[in-house]
């Protein structure tokens, strides 16, 4: 599909402002670009392997926000240019000017691929669908990976420590529920370690396009790994569609809250003597998802650190 693109050319102390008065007429998902120089928490949030170079910050931002070729854009373009003036009456917005351009959705899709490198999880190598492995890389552990738009490469500190315990506890012919499972990066590295079947939950219904993309590009069929939409945990019908005591291994790697109501929930999916692999905790979050899989009856095995992040691993009892 092809759209008008409208950028906005302003200054890095507008540029907040602007997006949010943008929301107010209606318009959303405005995009930010500008020089200003990225904070650690800002890199860490971006799960990146490599940052660009950036030139030096010379205050000025460019706002756009897009709308579709069939729209009438006509009013909607007065209502920002109004606005635009009387922003400007109290502060100053720069150049306040709007060009306009067209684009289509691949091109927002492809951008972010400049950043996306292989990387490696110990000795399992993670590497994006359009690269090349190596010669020297052909004999490891290999996942091929395309997170589209709107999941984690697997780059992610999260997402690294459940694979290491994956590596340490999978064993051939194991089940696997991998609740959140996103680009379903975890439900293949399972496979590919040796497990007889996964099963994803996710509530982003994006996610069954990027599952089922990546089961393509390492060879995974729908019996090795199915797909469900929907809540998990306040759901009977998801419930009763995974199925109950069948799973030797569940993976969440989610929010730490997120975690507390999920545990007493999956541990009815569990197989006596299974394991829960938890991640996307923060370390300040760690004692109340510790205390939460303490209260469902498990039994905790590891605790594991990576930087700020907590992946705990915890067994049912027999």
């Amino acid at each position: 599909m092809k759209w008008n693109k409208f950028t906005i050319r302003t200054r890095t102390e507008a540029e907040d402002i602007i997006v949010a008065t943008l929301a107010e007429i209606g318009i959303q998902g405005a995009e930010i670009q500008d020089k200003q120089p990225l904070s650690e928490a800002d890199k860490q949030s971006m799960f990146v392997a490599m940052m660009p170079d950036m030139p030096e910050d010379d205050g000025i931002a460019y706002v756009s926000f897009y709308l579709d070729q069939d729209e009438n854009f006509t009013e909607i373009l007065k209502e920002v240019r109004r606005a635009l003036k009387e922003l400007s009456a109290f502060m100053d917005i720069g150049d306040g000017t709007i060009a306009v351009s067209e684009t289509e959705d691949k091109d927002w899709i492809n951008n972010w691929k400049q950043y996306f490198k292989q990387f490696y999880v110990d000795d399992i190598l993670v590497i994006p669908s359009w690269e090349e492995v190596k010669e020297e890389d052909k004999d490891r552990l290999i996942i091929h990976i395309d997170p589209g738009t709107a999941f984690g490469t697997g780059m992610h500190e999260t997402t690294q420590l459940v694979i290491r315990q994956l590596k340490k506890y999978v064993r051939p012919g194991m089940e696997v529920l991998d609740v959140g499972t996103g680009s379903g990066i975890l439900s293949i590295a399972a496979i590919k370690l040796g497990a007889r079947r996964a099963l994803g939950t996710d509530l982003d219904p994006c996610s069954a396009s990027a599952v089922a993309e990546n089961k393509e590009a390492n060879g995974i069929s729908d019996r090795q790994f199915a797909m469900i939409i929907g809540n998990i945990i306040d759901t009977p019908s998801i419930q009763d569609r995974a199925g109950y005591d069948r799973y030797d291994i569940v993976t969440a790697n989610i929010l730490a809250d997120v975690l507390e109501a999920l545990t007493p929930v999956v541990i009815r999916h569990m197989k006596p003597g299974a394991l829960y692999i938890t991640s996307g905790i923060l370390d300040e979050k760690e004692d109340c998802v510790r205390q939460a899989i303490l209260r469902a009856g498990l039994e905790i095995l590891e605790v594991n650190h990576q930087n700020e992040w907590v992946a705990i691993t915890a067994r049912k009892p027999l």
